[in-house]
């Protein structure tokens, strides 16, 4: 999809604050209310702009822990990614998933309570998880940069 200055200013202000009315999007970008909803219409119907979602803060949602994990598989067939890739999706701990080319086959991201809630991840839903053979957990000590933001 071909953007203009226009388009992009859009996609930023929605991208620093996703809950903007379009009356508010339209005076912070100069433009009248309906060029501005027509705009963004067709930005959503395009599927650039995906879904309009709140980003809660994990801290104050019970949820401070974040790890990354590393999820090595028996097989790479299809079928054994199909299978782990559905099992995956429906695990409301790991919040991203990453098929990755390299010596693991998955990256995940985990949120998690304290080290308890972090060993019950690990033992009753990663390991189990189909097709896993290894698991390698690496855990943030706080974030330095945490942004959805992308460079338009």
């Amino acid at each position: 999809m071909k953007l203009d200055p226009v388009d992009r200013t859009i996609l930023v202000a929605l991208q620093e604050d996703g809950s903007l009315t379009n009356a508010e999007l339209a005076e912070r970008i100069h433009m009248s209310p309906s060029a501005c909803l027509r705009r963004t219409k067709m930005l959503q119907e395009s599927g650039l702009i995906a879904k309009t979602v709140a980003l809660l803060d994990p801290r104050l949602a019970g949820l401070p822990g974040t790890a990354y994990v590393f999820v090595t598989l028996d097989s790479q067939g299809r079928a054994s990614l199909d299978k782990f890739e559905a099992a995956v999706r429906t695990v409301p701990e790991i919040t991203e998933c990453y098929l990755l080319a390299g010596q693991s086959d998955y990256l995940l991201r985990i949120v998690y309570r304290d080290t308890t809630d972090l060993e019950r991840i690990h033992t009753e839903i990663l390991t189990p998880l189909p097709g896993v053979v290894r698991v390698q957990s690496t855990l943030t000590l706080r974030a330095v940069k945490r942004t959805t933001k992308l460079p338009i």
